[in-house]
């Protein structure tokens, strides 16, 4: 006689890897079941969805090019606005983004920005520490009690005003190996959500505080419907009121900007607004066209938001979240504070102000930005243009956008300076990556996973889509390449740089995916596996 499912034994979570002090504050077990309960109801879907953009992939590795979808006409066309939103987002015209690092949280939440998005993904390398610290530093600052002594012996606190706090998860193509639910892994964006929310929701709702989420790396109107699906089930499981949970959404992949009416509808009720992931969007643009050689970019200095394709993106955009109601959020300004050169540091900074003046003129309610002292920078420009919280109102009528103005290449050209520093960028970037640290200031500007991908995504296509050359019409090969890397990998050896101590592991993996016949998906997954 078969035993009912629900008498079978039920398999705890596993934890696989070394917890550190208070971390079994955070993995308690209530906590850990909420997470198997996510598991089990949803992990098989969420294989389901990344199992369709391979094949989706695949499609457009052969010949296909992204399109708008002809099934969801309907509601592209239809009359319809996201739910209310929340009085503590009226106003998001700077956001400050950064990893969950304790002194940054601190430093972002007092920076005089609005928002700060707490960054479990492209800022953080998901060490199990890294995560489950960052789950208290998070929890700390919710509660109000969080605080950090610098060995210098300076105390920070946080002060009076604030700013909103917003949680981005991992993607769902990212898994957790540290968690494993029946034997497997868990869904990264399954452990980041379920343990914030689970330690966090209902304070923060009662206090009229959300939870608030950023949602990354979406493809599909499917996997907008899945974070839904994933949110109502905490809200029952955690005894919260249906739709508190708030998502914004990071367009920042090039199949989602054909979707982004259906994406905004998937999540109608806790949808808020669209951000312009652009560091992540040209390189899913990058990956995406990878096969296809009349799709080459410049070098990436070369690709700004002024071009047409990134133009594009950013007024349909607008013109998409301000008809349905919902904000539509500007992009990263990458650059940091230069010290010791005072003209380059005003050339930095007149480039941001150029940035976010083209975001607020075109209609943006809000922009992003990497450093606290890039905030006064980027709200005085909002407040001069924006004086109301937000910019609803502006329509955007005049926008018409097709199919190939979204994948139009933009003309430019490729240095032996931009090569050579394509190459310093993803060998530096994923150096500090695998030993722990997930954004790292290069040059003078803050380079995460997402800039670290463009490059890397860059030197795959030139090298591997023949005829390619440089300004002075030299060809690039792999023997240039390796030869580049071999350099910069002993200087990264040499020196005092984050990650000098996995230099070699780190052009290891480079020298594999840049020589490999297909680009790789994303750099985090095979450097998951390397990860210290």
């Amino acid at each position: 006689m078969a035993v009912p499912q629900e008498r079978l034994p039920q398999p705890s979570v596993r934890i696989e890897g070394r917890t550190g002090p208070g971390h079994e504050s955070i993995l308690t077990p209530a906590a850990l079941a909420l997470l198997a309960g996510l598991h089990r109801r949803f992990n098989r879907r969420r294989l389901d969805l990344l199992a369709a953009r391979r094949a989706r992939q695949a499609r457009y590795d052969a010949g296909v090019l992204p399109d708008f979808r002809a099934d969801t006409l309907a509601i592209r066309e239809g009359n319809w606005t996201v739910g209310k939103i929340p009085a503590a987002l009226q106003d998001r015209r700077v956001e400050i983004t950064g990893p969950v690092e304790r002194k940054m949280i601190i430093n972002a939440l007092n920076s005089g920005a609005k928002v700060f998005m707490a960054d479990f993904e492209d800022s953080s390398a998901p060490t199990l520490a890294n995560q489950l610290d960052g789950q208290i530093n998070l929890r700390d600052a919710v509660n109000g009690t969080i605080g950090y002594t610098s060995p210098e012996g300076k105390t920070y606190r946080v002060g009076h005003d604030p700013a909103v706090l917003v949680v981005r998860p991992r993607g769902w193509h990212l898994p957790e190996r540290h968690l494993t639910v029946d034997g497997e892994p868990m869904s990264g964006a399954l452990v980041d959500f379920g343990l914030y929310a689970f330690h966090n929701a209902r304070s923060l709702q009662q206090r009229d505080r959300g939870p608030y989420f950023y949602l990354p790396k979406l493809e599909a109107m499917e996997e907008a419907a899945l974070w839904h699906e994933v949110m109502a089930a905490a809200e029952d499981e955690l005894g919260l009121p249906a739709n508190c949970m708030k998502a914004t959404v990071l367009i920042e992949t090039l199949p989602a900007v054909f979707q982004m009416h259906e994406i905004l509808h998937a999540l109608r009720e806790r949808a808020v607004g669209l951000n312009c992931g652009r560091w992540d969007y040209i390189f899913s643009y990058l990956k995406t066209l990878r096969g296809h050689r009349d799709r080459l970019l410049p070098e990436r200095g070369q690709v700004l938001m002024t071009v047409p394709f990134l133009k594009a993106y950013s007024e349909l955009l607008i013109q998409t979240c301000h008809r349905r109601g919902a904000f539509a959020m500007g992009g990263m300004a990458a650059q940091i504070p230069i010290k010791g050169d005072e003209a380059a540091n005003e050339a930095a900074m007149a480039k941001v102000r150029a940035d976010k003046l083209r975001e607020v003129q075109a209609g943006h309610d809000g922009t992003w930005v990497a450093h606290p002292a890039l905030v006064p920078v980027a709200r005085e420009i909002f407040d001069k243009y924006m004086p109301s919280p937000n910019q609803l109102n502006v329509a955007r009528a005049d926008v018409q956008v097709s199919r190939d103005q979204l994948i139009a290449p933009c003309a430019g050209t490729i240095s032996r300076a931009g090569f050579d520093n394509n190459v310093e960028v993803a060998l530096r970037y994923t150096a500090a990556w695998l030993d722990g640290l997930g954004c790292v200031p290069i040059h003078h500007l803050m380079e995460d996973a997402a800039t670290a991908e463009i490059a890397r995504a860059q030197l795959w296509q030139w090298l591997h889509h023949g005829g390619v050359e440089f300004t002075d019409h030299a060809p690039i090969d792999f023997a240039l390449f390796d030869q580049a890397l071999a350099a910069h990998t002993h200087r990264l050896r040499a020196s005092t740089h984050p990650g000098a101590a996995r230099a070699d592991d780190a052009a290891a993996l480079l020298a594999s995916l840049t020589h490999a016949a297909q680009l790789g998906d994303f750099l985090t997954l095979p450097a998951y596996d390397r990860l210290a």
